[in-house]
């Protein structure tokens, strides 16, 4: 069993109470826009880091993260990429991949809009953890954390920050 923390869109801020609510996870993941190295090296300092880059994310970021990940967790097989879409509506790039791989949870930010849906024709859960930074439009920053129990996902919880 494992104890996930996901996030996304952070733009170089990271809020404190990250750390409170990840505390009793096992690992974090990041769906890209880290904003700088030194975010995504202080998440790793605190836990095992998992993540890609985003569209914002330069050089630096994307020599250590990849555009797309694809991985086992338990037996769920994941794949995170930062643009990606959702359910039905997927981007050109990722639909093929999807298709590709056909992994059972799926992973994407860069909307930040905070979306958890199952696309039943790909069998595959979405996740978006809308976004925990500061700069943009969004009005509220969140996270999501979920266990993954073998086959399973499941105790999904919605955090909102202050």
């Amino acid at each position: 069993m494992k104890r996930i923390g996901l996030l996304s869109d952070t733009h170089g801020f990271l809020d404190e109470a990250v750390f409170d609510y990840f505390k009793d996870c096992d690992a974090i993941w990041h769906a890209g826009d880290f904003g700088t190295l030194e975010l995504a090296d202080r998440l790793r300092q605190f836990k095992p880091l998992e993540g890609v880059f985003g569209n914002i994310d330069g050089q630096e970021l994307r020599a250590v993260f990849p555009e797309t990940l694809v991985f086992m967790c338990e037996d769920v097989k994941v794949m995170i990429r930062h643009i990606g879409g959702y359910p039905p509506r997927y981007n050109k790039e990722t639909k093929p991949l999807l298709l590709k791989e056909s992994p059972q949870l799926f992973i994407s930010g860069h909307s930040h809009i905070l979306k958890i849906m199952y696309d039943d024709k790909l069998q595959c859960l979405h996740m978006n953890p809308g976004a925990a930074g500061k700069q943009g439009w969004q009005k509220v920053r969140t996270l999501i954390r979920f266990t993954i129990d073998g086959k399973n996902i499941r105790d999904c919880e919605v955090i909102e920050l202050k």
